[in-house]
C-alpha cells in the first residue's frame, strides 16, 4: 500500500492554510488529479463531514466519497474513503513556524493493482505519485502566497 508523506512551508498563517485546505471547492485548485469536490451538507467541517468528488487517475475518472475521521480545528484533518473504487486516507497537519506554516500532508492509498503484479508495481506507483504530490503542494504554496500578495 503506497504511503506518501510530504511537508512544505507556506508563508501564511496556519489558520488561513488550514481553512483553505478543508474547503472542498479549493481542492481541485491545487490537486491536479482532482476533477471536482463538494462538501455534503452545509454544516461546519467536523468528524463525520463527507466530501464527494472525482479524480482522474491513469486516464480514468474515479468517483469517491470521503468522511472526516479526525478533526482538530486549525490543526489537523484526516479523511477516509467510504464509497467508490479508491481506498485511501489523507491527512493534513498544520503548525506555525517562524517562516509561516508547516503543512504535513500524508496519503495512504491502495494502488488498486492487486495480486503479485500489483505488489511488484507499488514502489513504482508510489514514486510516481510522490512526484505528483510534491508538484501539487508546490502549486498550493504558490496559490496561497500569491493570494496574500
Amino acid at each position: 500500500m503506497p504511503v506518501i508523506d510530504q511537508s512544505v512551508v507556506i508563508a501564511r498563517p496556519a489558520a488561513e492554510v488550514f481553512d483553505f485546505l478543508v474547503h472542498a471547492e479549493n481542492l481541485p485548485r491545487w490537486d491536479s488529479s482532482m476533477l471536482e469536490c463538494v462538501q455534503v451538507g452545509a454544516d461546519p467541517v467536523s468528524v463525520g463531514t463527507r466530501y464527494r468528488g472525482a479524480s482522474k487517475i491513469l486516464g480514468r475518472r474515479l468517483e469517491w466519497t470521503t468522511e472526516v475521521i479526525d478533526f482538530v480545528p486549525g490543526v489537523r484533518s484526516a479523511s477516509k474513503a467510504v464509497e467508490g473504487t479508491l481506498s485511501f486516507t489523507v491527512s493534513y497537519d498544520v503548525s506555525e513556524t517562524p517562516d509561516g506554516t508547516t503543512l504535513h500532508y500524508r496519503i495512504v492509498a491502495d494502488s488498486g493493482l492487486g495480486g503479485a503484479f500489483g505488489r511488484a508495481m507499488e514502489p513504482i506507483v508510489e514514486k510516481a505519485q510522490t512526484k505528483v504530490v510534491k508538484a501539487n503542494l508546490n502549486t498550493l504554496v504558490g496559490l496561497l502566497e500569491q493570494q496574500a500578495a
